[in-house]
């Protein structure tokens, strides 16, 4: 496994094209959520404590992860739409729970993978191998071609996602138009943005 930093590193490699999908607003929101939920699968560290499971166990499987976003997904739909369409700093006169519910299952699910793919690459050194697609193969996967104290990889990773982000922060042209875009639509269905160098 890497460092905190490199799995922030990762992460932010993860969420790179959240610029093609929400926009400059919603990307940076994105990926400071997918930041976030980059160490969920390390939650089995403070759960050691309370349940029988080990380190670069079962919550740290696709499985756990895509669960646990579909989950969190659900329950942000259901209690945070309604606060997200009254808050005012969210430039939308509507963000349909649809909407809540992909940012939030996607924003896990990067936030998670991103930390299994870091662990693939840097275990067993000093942690376990993973056996990240337990049950349907349950054989530990390694690479091992990161070591867990390395500066070089663990910053290195942080510095070369963070000029990714600042890069397509930059663009002019962006994003796609999806339905899960976060924008006001006009009655004639026209989706209206803030600004062109907001949205």
């Amino acid at each position: 496994m890497v460092d905190v930093t490199g799995h922030l590193g990762m992460a932010l490699l993860f969420a790179a094209p959240a610029w093609m999908v929400w926009g400059r607003r919603g990307s940076l929101a994105f990926t400071g959520f997918a930041l976030v939920t980059a160490m969920l699968p390390d939650t089995d560290l403070v759960l050691q404590g309370y349940l029988p499971v080990t380190h670069h166990g079962v919550t740290h499987t696709v499985l756990f992860v895509v669960l646990m976003s579909i989950l969190a997904g659900v329950l942000a739909a259901r209690y945070l739409t309604d606060w997200f369409n009254a808050t005012r700093r969210i430039r939308s006169s509507e963000i349909a729970g649809e909407t809540v519910f992909v940012f939030a299952t996607a924003g896990l699910i990067v936030g998670g993978l991103s930390h299994l793919f870091a662990d693939v690459l840097s275990a067993p050194d000093i942690a376990a191998p993973l056996s990240p697609f337990w049950p349907v193969y349950s054989e530990a996967i390694i690479v091992d071609v990161i070591y867990y104290d390395s500066p070089i990889w663990n910053f290195g990773l942080l510095a070369v996602a963070v000029g990714l982000h600042l890069v397509l922060a930059r663009r002019e042209r962006y994003p796609l138009e999806t339905r899960y875009r976060i924008g006001a639509r006009t009655e004639t269905g026209e989706r209206q943005y803030s600004g062109a160098n907001e949205e």
